[in-house]
């Protein structure tokens, strides 16, 4: 574990950092930073092969125009589930990643608020004697426990049993819209349909049924949470979700198996947003044939005579 202060806060960082991979890690574009290190700049084309060392003091800091604040998206209404309110409307799992620093790295990049924990009959603690509650902020993240660590029936009844304690439930299902229809009939919190098989990163294979699902239980109840679960392979399968009109994306092996988890979570991450914001925007209608952006009116007549 290598500690650091950056701008001023203690990180806890995997060893082996670069200040080009810490760069990386925070989503910057080291083209357009300054990185000082122990009060001493480092040149951006040295951030490849400059190590940090355990408590190195780096700063990064980048240029803004006059001291203008960055442009803000217009305002959206929060998600909410059942009692729970939130700003981001990207769910993220813990599950699958290479470890639990990676986890937590991921989980910060995708700005999620809320993140799955299987529900498991064993021990809090691994083999390394690590919790992973240990590796998430409880005072930033709202847990959500889902019964992937149920194998039998017997098990996931017994932890069906913690509704009586008062828990809200966010039930997964499939693409059919009938089941959605009769799950929120039956008191769940959020209706969350499959968009493929989960772990396939086959996206979304059947927006019409999704488009069905938002049809039905949004009839009445606009505001009800319809959230795609499961099938996620790319930022572009959370756009198209988004798009559709569901209310939030619900994700883990898209990020935890990519390539490069850190990167996609951040993809994540916009595509999500962005998917919204095309949402509320509205797009244009589809169209047959081409129309010129150009206005016909006001063109230069042939002379006559």
């Amino acid at each position: 574990m290598l500690h650091l202060t950056i701008n001023g806060e203690p990180k806890d960082l995997p060893e082996a950092l670069t200040v080009a991979d810490l760069l990386a890690r925070m989503g910057l574009d080291r083209r357009k930073v300054a990185v000082e290190v122990n009060e001493a700049v480092v040149p951006a084309v040295r951030h490849a092969e400059h190590r940090l060392g355990e408590g190195d003091r780096v700063e990064v800091v980048t240029l803004v125009g006059g001291g203008a604040p960055e442009p803000q998206p217009p305002a959206d209404k929060p998600l909410v589930i059942g009692k729970f309110t939130f700003r981001s409307r990207l769910i993220t799992g813990t599950g699958k990643y290479a470890n639990y620093e990676q986890m937590r790295d991921c989980l910060a990049a995708s700005g999620c608020e809320v993140t799955t924990v299987a529900v498991r009959r064993e021990r809090l603690i691994d083999k390394e004697g690590r919790n992973i509650l240990d590796y998430l902020d409880l005072k930033r993240y709202t847990i959500l426990p889902n019964t992937a660590g149920c194998f039998s029936a017997e098990d996931a009844v017994r932890h069906a049993r913690l509704v009586k304690e008062g828990l809200q439930v966010l039930v997964y299902t499939s693409d059919d819209p009938i089941m959605a229809r009769r799950l929120k009939e039956a008191g769940a919190a959020s209706v969350m349909p499959a968009g493929s098989p989960i772990g396939s990163g086959q996206g979304v294979l059947n927006p019409n049924n999704i488009r069905i699902i938002l049809e039905y239980l949004k009839d009445g109840d606009p505001d009800y949470p319809v959230i795609v679960d499961a099938g996620v392979g790319t930022a572009s399968d959370v756009t198209v979700a988004m798009e559709l009109g569901c209310d939030g994306v619900l994700l883990n092996t898209g990020i935890a198996h990519a390539q490069d988890p850190l990167r996609m979570a951040w993809a994540m991450r916009h595509a999500c947003e962005a998917g919204r914001l095309a949402y509320l925007a509205g797009r244009i209608p589809r169209k047959l044939y081409a129309q010129a952006s150009s206005p016909m009116e006001g063109r230069i007549a042939p002379s006559r005579g």
